[in-house]
């Protein structure tokens, strides 16, 4: 089984990766920065995690308010660095484990945490900043990451004790996870700042030392504060502290602390720490009880016939051709895909597979290769203008044999004024 091997706590400001793109680890306002990241460096040298599983905001890069989750969990099989204006950051992508992060995902849910799941995403500063002070990065990153955003930049936001419950949730995810694996918990964010209105620029350091204080002998205490509270506190943007919690819950209660920094330079506290599990064991499973309650929700379903439930598995394998069909929304690629069908297959870099099934409208191929049906339909509307024809062939029978089995003599599309060609 997967074994935490502990947590680390660390600030994500822009300062620490322009610092590293600079090399100006030794320079004077930096050097204390890069002092307190050394025992972190030393620390994940000497224990070599398998994985990460870290804990970040997006700073309105990759995900916007339009769709603005609480907790997104990424279950890709790598992840590049985003642009947040000025260029990417000339780092390698970041692998992930797809297989893991499913399985955490599973997990998550099955504790009722309604995630969201994201997949070929960029990620930002608030995960890669610190990651590369952390960690040599030529020609390739060491460890795999998985990475957990946390919607904080748009109110309301989750709870100090929403935080640290999903830590405990994440501790029952990682250690029924059945390989056995060295997990690390990595939370960035904080501590204390703001950056934006008449109060931008606020710093308050001794709360920051109280709160790191008792987010390793007492973390239960800060979970009894307001969102409110944390903002007088630490500045609004400071808030994002709280996921500092989701570390600390996935930890044992009792911890040691082999590493605390704190140093303030400008507009961010910037803290370092380290926690190793002291975690205990049971005269009872409950690990594969854990297991057996998050298989219980799709028990069964493999025996039905016919059926090809649309799985995370299934949509990262089929992202790209999923991503083809959903640009069929748009007008101008409708349009197109009717008279340059083959130049969009290039562009889109599909297969040779791929390419043959949407050619060939062939809808069974496509459902069991993992083409979302909510896509075909889009497809569908486009080429052939009847849903029906897609049950029908789908059934493997004729249109006229499949409306004999239903009610009503009708064919329809998804609504809309285009006709089908």
């Amino acid at each position: 089984m997967a074994k935490i091997i502990g947590g680390l706590a660390v600030s994500h400001t822009p300062t620490i990766g322009f610092a590293v793109d600079h090399d100006k680890q030794k320079e004077g306002p930096w050097e204390p920065i890069f002092d307190s990241f050394a025992p972190m460096q030393q620390w994940l040298a000497e224990k070599k995690p398998d994985a990460l599983v870290y804990i970040f905001n997006d700073h309105v890069t990759s995900f916007f308010f339009d769709h603005y989750s609480a907790f997104s969990l990424g279950i890709d099989h790598q992840y590049h660095v985003a642009d947040e204006g000025g260029g990417a950051r000339d780092l390698p992508p970041v692998k992930g484990d797809a297989v893991l992060s499913r399985h955490i995902g599973t997990s998550l849910m099955s504790d009722e945490f309604d995630m969201s799941f994201f997949m070929d995403k960029p990620l930002d500063h608030g995960l890669f900043s610190p990651l590369s002070a952390l960690l040599p990065f030529k020609p390739d990153w060491p460890t795999k990451v998985i990475p957990l955003q946390v919607g904080v930049l748009q109110f309301p936001i989750p709870s100090a004790r929403r935080c640290y419950k999903l830590g405990q949730a994440l501790r029952r995810a990682i250690e029924s996870y059945p390989e056995d694996i060295n997990v690390a918990i990595v939370a960035t964010g904080g501590l204390s700042h703001q950056v934006h209105g008449e109060r931008c620029g606020f710093n308050n350091v001794e709360w920051d030392r109280q709160f790191m204080d008792l987010l390793v002998n007492d973390p239960e205490k800060l979970t009894e504060m307001t969102i409110a509270e944390y903002a007088e506190l630490s500045g609004v943007e400071g808030t994002e502290e709280i996921m500092w919690l989701v570390m600390r819950g996935a930890l044992s209660a009792n911890v040691v602390n082999k590493h605390q920094a704190y140093y303030l330079p400008s507009m961010t506290g910037i803290a370092t720490l380290i926690l190793e599990n002291q975690s205990g064991t049971l005269p009872v499973n409950t690990i594969t009880r854990h297991q057996e309650k998050m298989a219980s929700q799709l028990a069964g379903i493999e025996k039905l016939s016919g059926s090809y439930p649309f799985t995370q598995a299934r949509s990262l394998e089929a992202l790209r051709l999923n991503r083809f069909l959903h640009q069929l929304i748009q007008p101008g690629p409708r349009e197109r895909f009717r008279r340059e069908q083959e130049a969009m297959f290039a562009e889109a870099k599909l297969t040779e597979q791929e390419c043959a099934m949407v050619r060939d409208r062939d809808w069974r191929k496509l459902i069991q290769y993992g083409a979302s049906f909510f896509l075909l339909e889009k497809l569908g509307a486009v080429i052939s203008g009847s849903n029906l024809d897609i049950y029908a062939a789908m059934r493997g029978v004729s249109l006229e044999e499949f409306m004999q089995t239903r009610n009503q003599q009708v064919t329809y599309s998804v609504a809309g004024k285009e006709k089908a060609s």
